[in-house]
């Protein structure tokens, strides 16, 4: 990654978490939801009045992606050499601290037998998932946006830590890779100079190069094409993003990305929505601002909607910094205070 000046590199990465952050929680209320041409309306009106100065009412709440999130941060921040026990005993702590957050029941089970069994191997109780399979969720996905940050200027090393710490909970490699897919959307995202525009063809073409190296690791000799899936879905994105956006071509996107809880039908369909949101040609989203356009059309895609938000939030934020950020929306959310802080801290911790 080119140099990047350190006034604005810790904007960005105030603008990831936030991003992550925002995303989550303006996306939650909305999770499972099939979006309808009215309930499009209905999300416009939502957001044009949390952009309102002064606005009362509760905060919005944040889930188990903010609250994961904030660990994985935490884990860089406190042990630099990356101490992996460390971050499994985080995570647990802070799910039964908080067990409230929307947590899945899989990721739970996961919890448990690691606090049972003292956390003799922080990697077993995920391998056991799913007669053996591992589970091939979001769940790594969405709280991987920390190691993007870290290890802005250490591709290798962030390849690694996305991997070792995604499967403390996700080790099919649907679940790893859509993961490390994510991380490494954010890392390009915060490459980019937000004063320039990105192209999207040039942004997936570069995704795609990288995911490749990375699903080959399931090459089992055989040379079948499906041993990349993650290439196959950044293809489809290619090819939506090539048609003008319109209200049925919304639904065939959910068909096809996807929207629901899996890495894989969830993490291609985070890019498109930030990729989509750069174009602006979104005809159901009414905004001048890129970061709210980002999460406002995900979340209009219906499904894991907090999720898929929150991991174009984190994308959308990387890549303009905190500035694009409209702050009467941040503070509506839950943590708001507390993400700045932990985005300063991890900065810090980074940057030497």
């Amino acid at each position: 990654m080119s140099t990047i000046d350190k006034n604005l590199l810790k904007s960005k990465f105030r603008g990831s978490l936030l991003g992550s952050l925002l995303g989550d929680c303006l996306g939650s209320p909305f999770e499972g939801d099939v979006i309808t041409p009215g309930e499009k309306l209905v999300i416009q009106k939502y957001f044009d009045k949390l952009e309102t100065p002064d606005l009362k009412g509760p905060k919005r709440c944040y889930t188990d992606d903010t609250a994961m999130m904030k660990e994985v941060a935490k884990t860089l921040i406190d042990k630099p050499e990356i101490d992996y026990k460390h971050m499994a005993k985080l995570f647990v702590k802070e799910y039964f601290s908080e067990p409230h957050r929307g947590y899945g029941q899989n990721v739970v089970e996961v919890f448990n037998k690691l606090r049972k069994t003292k956390f003799e191997d922080i990697y077993k109780p995920a391998k056991e998932q799913f007669n053996g399979s591992g589970s091939f969720g979001n769940g790594g996905a969405m709280r991987i946006a920390p190691v993007a940050l870290y290890f802005h200027d250490n591709y290798d090393a962030m390849i690694n830590v996305a991997k070792q710490s995604t499967e403390i909970t996700h080790t099919n490699s649907l679940g790893v890779h859509g993961a490390v897919l994510q991380c490494i959307a954010v890392h390009q995202a915060l490459s980019h100079d937000p004063k320039t525009a990105i192209t999207p063809k040039d942004f997936c073409d570069e995704l795609t190069k990288k995911i490749k190296v990375v699903e080959s690791e399931n090459d089992d000799g055989l040379g079948l094409h499906d041993q990349n899936p993650y290439e196959d879905k950044l293809n489809f994105v290619n090819y939506f993003l090539g048609i003008k956006c319109h209200e049925e071509l919304d639904e065939e996107v959910a068909q096809n990305l996807g929207n629901s809880i899996a890495a894989y039908d969830s993490v291609p369909t985070a890019i498109y929505s930030f990729m989509r949101a750069v174009q602006n040609d979104i005809p159901t989203v009414n905004t001048d601002n890129l970061f709210r356009r980002t999460i406002q059309y995900a979340i209009t895609l219906g499904g894991d909607t907090d999720t898929i938000a929150c991991m174009a939030g984190a994308m959308a934020g990387a890549y303009l910094g905190e500035e694009a950020i409209d702050k009467n929306m941040a503070k509506q959310c839950e943590g708001y205070e507390m993400i700045v802080d932990l985005a300063d801290k991890l900065y810090a911790a980074a940057v030497k």
